[in-house]
């Protein structure tokens, strides 16, 4: 586990440099416009409508039209990010996008969005987290920034887990969605912005979320395939356990390495995986439920899009203001965890218009 905050460089004449610090500046997002409720997911495996919302509190998720790949969700949302920062894709610095599944192993996706926006100039990769992938990303985008190595760093979570989903499987099908959201990160004033990460990762978990098959463990066959090797795999009983125990955890402790106590934070944005847990995270930490926003009922998992969107709409309902501390926690496959505290500014990001359609 790592814990990251503010520090001070000390130059040769002894004299401490406090370092300056990133926050976000836009935000954008993209929102397939194909609805799956759980009555059309009552027509493809034994469940009901009833069944999914108390065990998960998901109404419906958004599907990414055929022919719409990762790569797609994730330039609408950039692009949008960008035009909400004001800031142009040639001046970016580095692109970073989180997923699960890729438009395809290499080149990365975070090149193909590179290429895309016009971003020339941009270093670009992929970062593998899971649904942690977005947290650590922004993490790894405020090291560049606060550390000088970039002025405008671009961070998406983007997804289409639908690819992946075994529409077959009753215990997964019902639980993830498609979905994209990116942020731009520039500088601001070293007490502003984001001020702690608590990064962690427990590999021995590593077997209880994964896609088994396509790898070098095992490479795509014949056999793998009709194994449904290359469908997602979860113990869903086990993930809820580690996340439930997981999330209160990581939100103490990204908390403490901000300075700052539970009764700081005005807004606490969970990774949308399931109602049960951010309830349960909210009765541990001995808070009431509408200091977490919740929209999982509308878009379920969409794993490292989730925070972000999660934000967006945050945003866009007038939740979050200048001077208000927010935290944002997500938990993932490897296994993984993230979680950010920030304050934001008045040069942090104002939603003012709807989010682009994806196709």
């Amino acid at each position: 586990m790592a814990t990251l905050k503010h520090v001070e460089r000390v130059r040769p004449d002894r004299r401490p440099v406090t370092r300056r610090g990133a926050t976000i500046a836009g935000i954008g997002r993209s929102i397939p416009p194909r609805v799956v409720t759980n009555h059309d997911l009552e027509k493809l495996v034994e469940t009901d409508d009833e069944w999914i919302r108390s065990r998960t509190g998901i109404r419906e998720r958004r599907v990414a039209s055929d022919g719409v790949a990762t790569s797609d969700l994730a330039v609408e949302a950039s692009r949008e990010a960008l035009e909400n920062a004001g800031v142009e894709a040639a001046d970016l610095d580095l692109i970073i996008v989180g997923t699960a599944p890729p438009d395809m192993l290499f080149p990365a996706t975070a090149c193909l969005v590179q290429d895309r926006i016009g971003a020339r100039r941009a270093g670009a990769y992929d970062l593998s987290a899971a649904c942690s992938s977005w947290a650590y990303g922004v993490a790894m985008g405020h090291a560049a920034v606060a550390s000088g190595t970039a002025e405008s760093v671009l961070v998406v979570g983007a997804e289409t887990l639908s690819r992946i989903t075994d529409w077959t499987d009753r215990a997964t099908c019902v639980l993830f969605g498609d979905a994209a959201a990116a942020v731009v990160l520039r500088p601001c004033a070293a007490d502003e912005g984001f001020l702690a990460f608590h990064l962690g990762a427990d590999g021995a978990g590593g077997p209880l979320i994964s896609l088994p098959a396509g790898g070098s463990r095992l490479p795509t066959s014949e056999e793998t395939v009709a194994a449904g090797g290359h469908y997602l795999k979860m113990n869903g009983r086990e993930v809820d356990k580690f996340a439930v125990r997981m999330i209160p955890r990581a939100i103490e402790h990204v908390v403490a390495a901000a300075g700052l106590t539970i009764e700081d934070i005005e807004c606490f944005i969970p990774h949308q995986a399931n109602i049960r847990i951010i309830e349960a995270a909210a009765e541990r930490l001995g808070q009431p439920l509408d200091r977490f926003f919740v929209n999982v009922d509308r878009y379920g998992n969409t794993s490292s899009a989730s925070v972000p969107v999660a934000l967006y709409e945050a945003l866009e309902q007038g939740r979050i203001h200048p001077g208000d501390h927010v935290v944002f926690v997500a938990f993932g496959g490897g296994l993984t965890w993230g979680a950010a505290a920030l304050q934001w500014t008045e040069g942090s990001a104002v939603v003012g218009r709807g989010s682009r359609e994806a196709r």
